[in-house]
């Protein structure tokens, strides 16, 4: 049960600096507690955990235009920040993990501005069918963490210059472009700001979770601590993904997300593992990965390894979405094969001639 609350508001909109905060008040959470934490990134493009950078913006561009990219915790997909976007973590125990009840109250802060919001999909919030806030959620050890984008003011022109989404995914959504998905909550509701936003958010954190919050601030937490985590988000080695020579690749959408597999393989052997996605199971695909580094590559050795990798997992959705990659590589196994021995068949008469 939750018995006291907390708000702080990032002082900075540094993007390292302020995931740093957001672990450590997690990773430092006081039993029954629950925090709202708000923050603001100036021009950054964050990915989700498992995302390759590459792959969901113009990276080189932006970093030329005084951008900065960023990796979170969390799953999910890429999104971009500025000084119009207000950013919102729920951070409390797991047990008092509660999507729709943290989601409630982002709905109780824009229904004061006379707007109703929706939950659709995997983590989007909705007003008409336009989107203005994605959501993705982390969990570790005693704590949990929920948070998300909220669009107010956003520069919708430079989030489509910069970002590259995925076309599978603007098609499943029905629009052919990143701006007619989203909106900006002040063309709805014209006198919103920034600053009239957080007040709302703090009073619908109070009223949800009926405790008056004590309000927190950044200097009172353990700045080496800070520091050193900063400097983890910070690691071009965490940002940035190593190059291998991979000799299979292979991309699909999902109902869970969207996914690129990608094997490096040696001597028929499995050498390197990278399973690009936005699915928001974030902890899953690290497990898969380790599972099929240095497997045989043959369908027997991928399937029995994911089999039992299956054999371990409880959760339906972790399950599916081990079975869908299962099909997904040795389908492509099978077809690569096919293809190398019609190719073969192929060149038999013309060495026989």
């Amino acid at each position: 049960m939750i018995r006291r609350t907390a708000c702080l508001i990032a002082r900075g909109t540094d993007p390292y600096r302020n995931l740093a905060i957001e672990k450590h008040l997690m990773d430092t959470l006081p039993e029954e507690t629950a925090i709202l934490y708000l923050w603001q990134n100036n021009r950054t493009i964050v990915i989700g955990r498992n995302q390759n950078p590459w792959y969901e913006c113009r990276v080189t561009d932006f970093r030329e235009s005084g951008g900065k990219i960023a990796r979170r915790m969390s799953g999910g997909g890429a999104v971009y920040h500025d000084m119009g976007n207000l950013n919102f973590t729920f951070i409390l125990p797991k047990t008092e993990f509660d999507i729709p009840r943290q989601l409630s109250v982002v709905r109780m802060a824009i229904s004061s501005f006379g707007l109703e919001a929706y939950h659709s999909g995997r983590n989007d919030l909705l007003i008409d069918g336009r989107k203005f806030s994605g959501n993705a959620f982390f969990k570790s050890g005693y704590g949990a963490y929920h948070h998300g984008t909220l669009l107010v003011d956003c520069d919708l022109d430079v989030m489509a210059r910069y970002l590259t989404a995925n076309p599978a995914k603007l098609q499943y959504h029905g629009v052919e472009s990143v701006p007619s998905r989203v909106v900006n909550l002040k063309t709805l509701a014209p006198d919103m700001t920034i600053e009239t936003l957080q007040g709302a958010l703090y009073r619908a954190f109070t009223s949800v979770y009926q405790y008056a919050p004590a309000v927190l601030d950044e200097r009172m937490l353990d700045q080496p601590t800070i520091r050193i985590l900063t400097a983890q988000f910070t690691d071009p080695e965490w940002l940035y993904p190593k190059s291998f020579p991979y000799a299979f690749t292979i991309s699909e959408r999902f109902p869970w997300g969207c996914v690129t597999v990608r094997l490096a393989i040696e001597d028929g052997v499995i050498r390197n593992v990278r399973l690009f996605t936005d699915a928001m199971e974030a902890g899953l695909f690290t497990v898969l990965e380790q599972t099929l580094n240095g497997s045989p590559y043959l369908i027997a050795a991928i399937n029995g390894r994911l089999r039992q990798t299956m054999e371990e997992l409880r959760d339906p959705q972790l399950l599916q979405i081990t079975g869908d990659i299962s099909l997904l590589i040795c389908g492509r196994i099978r077809e690569l094969d096919r293809t190398a021995q019609h190719e073969s068949s192929a060149e038999a008469p013309a060495r026989q001639r």
